[in-house]
């Protein structure tokens, strides 16, 4: 079964119930992580879980179906969990599905790879599989999101002020619940009982990204600007960001980037575009001048570099949290480097 992204909400629930395998892929990875854990949590019985990374089902391609039906030491059920990229599980995923015994929940969160890839065309026309696709949000899209949340927590805004808040969040919906969250509580606000929230509670109670959010540090590396890199990197580690936290940060950038680069095309006139791109209201207004110099940097074969770097190194974060930060730090201080040599 294929999904679309919008299709996804809704048909979570049911497809938990009844799906063994889900193939969830696209360029946003953390909408793709998001929806790895919603199937998590709907499983009906999820067990254990058993982990494996792409590489290792390339290497020994029948671990996989082998795992998926066998059962755990204490008889217990258990869910098998693939961080992988692109076409890495395609074979692992061609023997599961070569026997009539049903397996566990597998649940596959395959980054860099489409509803066009091979493992995607193994699985979509078969009744216990679910292949969906999630895509980076735009600016419309998660404003409209936050007002939707708002209403239902009973803290009524306009679409400036959602806007603001997307912006603020760097489109990630998951941050901009928590800003909505907050915002209700602060203004004492339930559905039952709504209270209209402004631009002042959201002031008062909301993120600043501009002192300890991921925004300054996303610009400063990806516009290049080494003179600043030091400063941002000592308030990384001051304020404790979240390594894993600020490379989703980075690779939604990237996302949005590629997007925009697909618009553009060879179009040689960035600022004019980035115009129509704020009226059409796509972008913010205030993002406009480091989203047209990066565009500048980052287009091409160096984005697409970029993007392979951002989602190796994310693989080695999740296996090396004793020493992400400094795993990033290096790697940002590279991107930086490179940033700076194409101004």
């Amino acid at each position: 079964m294929k999904a679309t992204q919008r299709d996804f909400v809704n048909l979570a629930p049911r497809a938990a119930q009844t799906m063994r395998v889900f193939f969830l892929c696209g360029t946003d990875d953390a909408s793709v992580q998001d929806a790895a854990f919603r199937i998590a949590s709907l499983l009906p019985d999820a067990g254990e879980r058993v982990e494996f990374t792409g590489a290792e089902l390339k290497r020994d391609p029948v671990r996989l179906g082998d795992e998926a039906r066998s059962t755990s030491l204490f008889g217990d059920t258990r869910h098998i969990w693939v961080r992988c990229s692109g076409d890495e599980a395609h074979d692992a995923v061609e023997n599961l599905i070569s026997s009539d015994v049903a397996p566990c929940p597998v649940i596959i969160q395959a980054a860099n790879a489409s509803d066009k890839s091979r493992t995607a065309k193994l699985l979509e026309k078969r009744d216990d599989a679910l292949v969906a696709m999630f895509y980076p949000p735009d600016l419309a899209s998660v404003t409209a999101s936050v007002r939707q949340m708002a209403d239902a927590a009973g803290a009524p805004m306009d679409r400036e002020l959602a806007q603001r808040i997307a912006a603020a969040v760097g489109l990630d919906t998951r941050l901009a619940a928590s800003e909505v969250t907050k915002l209700a509580l602060y203004l004492d606000a339930t559905p039952e009982r709504p209270r209209p929230a402004s631009l002042e509670a959201f002031e008062a109670v909301g993120a600043k990204t501009e002192e300890d959010g991921f925004t300054t540090l996303v610009n400063t590396v990806l516009n290049g600007d080494s003179g600043r890199l030091k400063a941002e990197l000592r308030r990384m580690a001051e304020l404790e960001l979240n390594p894993v936290g600020l490379l989703l940060a980075f690779e939604r950038r990237v996302a949005q980037l590629a997007q925009l680069a697909g618009r553009l095309g060879t179009n040689p006139d960035i600022s004019a575009f980035m115009e129509g791109e704020k009226a059409s209201r796509r972008v913010f207004f205030k993002d406009v001048p480091d989203l047209s110099r990066q565009l500048r940097i980052w287009r091409g074969r160096p984005l697409a570099r970029l993007a392979q770097r951002l989602m190796a190194l994310h693989r080695s974060l999740m296996v090396n949290n004793q020493t992400a930060e400094l795993l990033l730090a290096q790697e940002l201080a590279e991107i930086a480097r490179y940033a700076k040599s194409r101004c």
